[in-house]
């Protein structure tokens, strides 16, 4: 079978994609990014099952060892899940686990199952004009429109998550609060099935806040009672930003929790 660089035979759907190959990077990290590419493009969607390791070898002209290894390497970047005697298929939000893959706030006793899932108030949701801080985070120009929303987060009662969020105006055209509180799942399962936005990975910014009198009110605490804030910037495909979202938790009853490895 011929290893040599599959870059210059593919279909012209791939050829034709703006996203540059590096030029002398390992043949199944080009492996990898062309997959990349026909995820990002919708050939193979969230839920799906991709072709297998043989006919992807084939279509790339590679060996199947090098087609594993970028799959391998896609699965650790939690964009495929391979699943034993059924296949590779693309990750998807709406999948329980997956669900609280971003959510890192746990109960200090018990876990996110045995808590049930959230009560969700969705406070604001609105459409403004980018301010220059939001534009640049989003890779946005100042006063393109951003929707705005604003919702709380409540366990057992307890309002314990208090969350605004910043999207990009054109590829969340049409949401609305009405949407928003009428999805039961998770938000991010929301944007993938709804809008064709798919959230792969995000960067965080953690830092202890005193609440401002609107917190405070929101999350039913004392002006003076400290709170966890999370910032978070959340990027689909191709390292696109997406989503500014800004947390403020309550952690009398509750604690972030990262698994390193």
């Amino acid at each position: 079978m011929n290893n040599t660089s599959p870059l210059a035979d593919q279909s012209s759907s791939a050829a034709n994609t703006s996203v540059p190959t590096p030029a002398f990077s390992p043949l199944y990290q080009q492996i990898k990014s062309l997959i990349l590419q026909n995820l990002q493009s919708g050939e193979w969607k969230p839920g799906e099952s991709i072709p297998s390791e043989m006919d992807l070898a084939a279509r790339y002209r590679v060996s199947q060892g090098t087609v594993r290894k970028a799959i391998d390497e896609l699965a650790s970047d939690h964009l495929l899940v391979r699943r034993q005697g059924k296949g590779t298929f693309v990750a998807t939000h709406a999948e329980h686990h997956v669900q609280y893959r971003f959510l890192k706030l746990v109960p200090d006793t018990g876990n996110l199952d045995s808590e049930g899932p959230a009560q969700r108030e969705i406070v604001d949701c609105k459409r403004l004009r980018a301010t220059a801080d939001i534009a640049r985070t989003l890779a946005l120009r100042t006063g393109d429109t951003v929707l705005q929303v604003r919702r709380v987060l409540s366990f057992a009662g307890v309002p314990t998550i208090l969350e605004d969020l910043w999207l990009p105006g054109g590829p969340f055209k049409g949401l609305t609060s009405e949407r928003l509180a009428g999805y039961q799942g998770a938000m991010y399962a929301l944007f993938e099935t709804e809008f064709g936005v798919r959230m792969v990975r995000a960067d965080e910014k953690i830092r202890a806040v005193m609440p401002d009198e609107t917190q405070s009110q929101l999350l039913q605490v004392a002006k003076g009672t400290p709170l966890l804030s999370v910032e978070r910037i959340a990027y689909t495909y191709n390292d696109t930003p997406m989503e500014l979202r800004r947390g403020f938790y309550r952690t009398e009853s509750h604690h972030y929790h990262n698994a390193l490895s």
